[in-house]
């Protein structure tokens, strides 16, 4: 996960995702963005091209961060939490535990991120009709109900098949 915050990350090493981590089953790794800044100071942002209100993340950390995360794991797909996203829910959580594929998830910040980054993503996805700070704490919600789906986390083996939204969004 790319953030400029990796200390938000702590929810990682309790319930059941230090449990999937713990029997292997899952593995994270966070990036600092600051690594990947540019000039002294490490600059990850910037005001927007065309004027405006708040600062957006620049593309070239992101860009950078990303190309070292797929050093990794070439065949990661990008996930980038954006309001222009599709609304995440129980049957997307679903299909990305289903998938056996491994994600890189772009937590963009401030007043959002240069479109440019969007020729690296994969994924466009939402947690809600609604704004927050940043992209870390919907990105933990949305790790969290994909990696309670993966067979193996949870205690019983149908534990995550009769649940709320396991049948639909109603």
């Amino acid at each position: 996960r790319s953030t400029l915050f990796p200390y938000t990350t702590l929810f990682r090493s309790a319930s059941m995702l230090w449990k999937a981590q713990d029997r292997g089953l899952v593995e994270f790794e966070l990036i600092d963005l600051r690594q990947f800044g540019l000039g002294p100071r490490h600059q990850v942002d910037d005001t927007p091209y065309g004027g405006g209100d708040g600062m957006l993340l620049k593309p070239e950390p992101l860009f950078a961060a990303v190309e070292d995360a797929k050093t990794r794991n070439p065949n990661a797909k990008v996930v980038l939490m954006t309001p222009k996203g599709a609304i995440w829910n129980q049957q997307r959580a679903d299909k990305f535990a289903k998938s056996g594929e491994d994600y890189i998830f772009i937590c963009p910040h401030y007043e959002g991120y240069d479109e440019r980054v969007l020729a690296i993503v994969d994924y466009q996805v939402c947690l809600g009709k609604f704004i927050l700070t940043g992209g870390e704490i919907p990105t933990m919600a949305i790790v969290d109900s994909i990696v309670r789906l993966i067979p193996g986390v949870l205690g019983g083996e149908t534990s995550a098949e009769i649940e709320s939204f396991s049948d639909g969004d109603n």
